[in-house]
């Protein structure tokens, strides 16, 4: 499990039971133990005495986990030198996080040589990550679903109004941040796509609607993740009907003035 490295937090609020909150900083993103998917004996073993788990964003590398302010290091090579780790450790000692901003100037935008103008030419303005975010159950691929706190309520009414009616729905996936969708253009990129051929169904890191923690793309059993053919299945066609009624629209129909490829998977949630 590698070398303990111990660091007392002199105000550390009391951990609510169970507990069900994203804690977000730029670098690392506190996570309660309980929810992180134990990768070999040992580190299950320490989650499961722990109340925080610190994972990196860019790549989701578990760097420590947190019990009762004691620091005790999953990576030893990355907890003597990721400054992000004091940022996250922060958050939890004051029970909030912080809200992270990109700038259309940042670096890694940049090193993507996306056009300046790009959010002027598609309508979109520049998204920060929530502070906080609330635990919405698990995705298809049993990961932690994390949203807004009044998303979370909303998609949970929503998913149990289509189950009373015979429809299953299942989230593919909900908040991600901006290193995540940086993430997408780099694998992209190495596999040989252009930046043109990836913005025609990604937007870049800062403008994804994914960021704010309001919108979730939704799938049923039996139908591939995030394609077009979710169109034809009963689940959209509830969607449709029903959807608005616990405050979810489609982001991206058919022809929307922001260019972006239609994606009737992609529902966002808007506080009435």
């Amino acid at each position: 499990m590698g070398v303990t490295a111990r660091r007392t937090l002199d105000k550390l609020s009391p951990m609510r039971p169970r507990g069900q909150r994203l804690l977000n900083t730029p670098l690392v993103e506190a996570i309660p133990a309980w929810l992180a998917r134990a990768r070999g004996n040992a580190t299950a073993r320490r989650l499961a005495q722990s109340e925080w788990l610190l994972r990196r964003k860019s790549d989701g590398r578990f760097l420590a986990a947190v019990d009762h302010g004691d620091v005790h290091s999953l990576d030893a090579s990355t907890l003597r030198t990721d400054t992000g780790i004091g940022a996250a450790l922060d958050a939890i000692a004051s029970d909030t996080g912080v809200v992270v901003t990109l700038d259309a100037s940042a670096s890694s935008l940049a090193a993507l040589d996306i056009p300046d103008d790009y959010g002027a030419r598609h309508g979109l303005q520049l998204i920060a990550e929530p502070a906080e975010l609330a635990f919405a159950g698990r995705d298809r691929y049993r990961r932690p679903l994390w949203l807004l706190a009044p998303a979370a309520r909303a998609w949970s009414r929503l998913r149990a109004a289509a189950l009373a009616d015979g429809i299953v729905l299942d989230a593919i996936s909900g908040y991600r941040g901006h290193a995540y969708q940086l993430g997408i253009f780099q694998r992209k990129l190495a596999r040989g796509q252009t930046i043109a051929q990836i913005l025609t169904v990604n937007t870049p890191p800062g403008y994804s609607e994914h960021h704010s923690g309001l919108a979730i793309d939704i799938g049923t059993p039996g139908e591939p993740p995030a394609e077009e053919s979710f169109e034809t299945t009963p689940a959209f066609a509830w969607l449709t009907q029903h959807a608005a009624r616990f405050g979810f629209t489609m982001s991206y129909p058919r022809d929307n003035p922001h260019g972006i490829v239609y994606e009737p998977w992609h529902w966002a949630f808007s506080a009435r």
